[in-house]
């Protein structure tokens, strides 16, 4: 009879702690359901089906899910790539077109720079011409021939230089000349048989209608009229023919020398112009720029 009264107090002592631990299993339960409830997307919590089996797609080893952000990125990184191409594309274009540019630009500046040396060695041809006719020294020009034209016309240029030394003017000529012209006239003062041989020469003149006339006065001023219109060559040969050509060899050498003078500068200009490689600027470099009357 003791014995089974302590039973039943043991069993009247078990039963509170047992509902005490009941209801705490029950609270943490119901505060891991709040907890998963709370943290879901949508507020309840997915559960699957009893006896459903959890299948996942086969992917490879170590590979991460996708998720919607990373496809996003992908995309953008794609379309970021397609731009810089076409973007790249249009400076490549651009790049060429300017480059051809440059070019274009390159051939103009060099062709200025030739036609500008081209135009000064002309002018220097010019400032010479002048120099000769006012029957002044060169100066700095007689270097910047040899410098400009000294490869394309070395000739010229020393004959323009050395008859510069000692200049003949066209009004010098002129006024020669008419001082000559009483004593050209006359016939020489050969005697013996020279002086018969000169007059049985003028007895008898034959000459077309159309030929100038071999008077010595009409030659005298053929001559003159030469020289004024530039055709020193034409007066030298009138002159030569004169009855008193002999008193006129001073002349006649002085004459020779301005016409070739003339005919270097005449040279010395045309170059200018014409010359295709010789010709070189005031720094001393060639020129390569074709002529414009080539062009």
């Amino acid at each position: 009879m003791d014995q089974y009264s302590t039973k039943r107090r043991t069993k009247a002592g078990l039963r509170p702690v047992l509902m005490a631990v009941t209801a705490s299993f029950l609270l943490g339960g119901a505060l891991v359901g709040y907890a998963v409830y709370s943290l879901s997307d949508d507020g309840t919590v997915q559960l699957q089906a009893a006896g459903e089996p959890d299948v996942e797609p086969a992917r490879p080893d170590n590979e991460p899910s996708p998720t919607p952000s990373a496809t996003a990125s992908q995309a953008a990184a794609r379309q970021a790539v397609e731009r810089v191409a076409e973007q790249q594309g249009g400076i490549d274009q651009r790049l060429a077109a300017a480059e051809q540019r440059l070019t274009r630009l390159d051939l103009q500046a060099q062709a200025a720079a030739g036609n500008a040396a081209r135009a000064e060695g002309l002018l220097i041809a010019f400032a010479t011409r002048r120099a000769l006719e006012r029957g002044a020294e060169l100066g700095f020009l007689a270097d910047q021939l040899r410098l400009r034209f000294g490869d394309a016309l070395p000739n010229a240029v020393s004959t323009i230089i050395r008859n510069s030394r000692d200049p003949v003017t066209l009004d010098a000529l002129i006024a020669r000349l008419e001082g000559l012209s009483p004593r050209l006239a006359k016939p020489s003062d050969e005697t013996g048989f020279a002086r018969f041989q000169e007059e049985l020469s003028q007895l008898f003149v034959i000459r077309s209608q159309s030929a100038p006339s071999p008077q010595p006065q009409r030659r005298l001023d053929r001559a003159r009229l030469f020289l004024e219109s530039g055709r020193t060559e034409a007066a030298i040969e009138e002159v030569r023919n004169l009855p008193g050509a002999d008193r006129a060899q001073s002349w006649i050498r002085d004459a020779e020398r301005y016409a070739a003078t003339q005919q270097a500068v005449d040279l010395i200009e045309t170059s200018a112009v014409l010359e295709p490689r010789l010709l070189r600027d005031s720094a001393g470099n060639r020129i390569e720029q074709p002529s414009p009357a080539e062009e």
